[in-house]
């Protein structure tokens, strides 16, 4: 039964974060001090697993290897869905992996393309996540923050929980 708890978790979390093409990707510096940089996502359907590409020789890759335990956090207020989601980051530098993923913008990063020495993959591995989706129209929303406001009861806003998907 905690499986089925377990993979109905990982598809909300990928209902959520489905469609948002960039996310905020925060690692450890060497000095604590946190440091959080745009990184656009893949379109992947979201097993638990998220692929960001990057070049070997980036930072964020010495701070992942140095603390494993990323933050990847994502913004649609378009549609009033947010998540923050805890991980621990791996470099990943399979070829196969790579290519199953590339798309030709990515030449813009790495002018080798696929060639590339420099580049790999980033796999942040989710334990941890929390969402808040409000679903609906502009004005569905407008009608559950006034609800929630007279009601004095945040709740009514939409969803909000947090998961563990370790």
């Amino acid at each position: 039964m905690a499986e089925q708890g377990h993979e109905s978790e990982i598809r909300k979390l990928a209902e959520i974060i489905k469609g948002i093409k960039f996310a905020m990707l925060t690692t450890m510096e060497e000095d604590g001090c946190l440091h959080s940089r745009p990184m656009a996502t893949q379109e992947v359907e979201f097993d638990g697993d998220l692929w960001f590409f990057t070049r070997v020789d980036a930072p964020k890759v010495s701070e992942a290897k140095q603390h494993h335990e990323v933050n990847v956090s994502f913004a649609d207020t378009e549609h009033n869905k947010y998540v923050s989601a805890c991980g621990t980051a791996t470099l990943v530098r399979d070829r196969a992996k790579i290519e199953e993923l590339w798309k030709a913008p990515y030449k813009t990063f790495f002018p080798e393309g696929l060639d590339d020495p420099a580049i790999a993959l980033l796999k942040i591995s989710i334990h941890r996540a929390e969402y808040w989706d409000s679903p609906g129209s502009g004005l569905g929303r407008m009608f559950n923050f006034a609800k929630a406001y007279l009601a004095k009861d945040p709740s009514k806003l939409g969803d909000h929980a947090k998961l563990d998907l370790a």
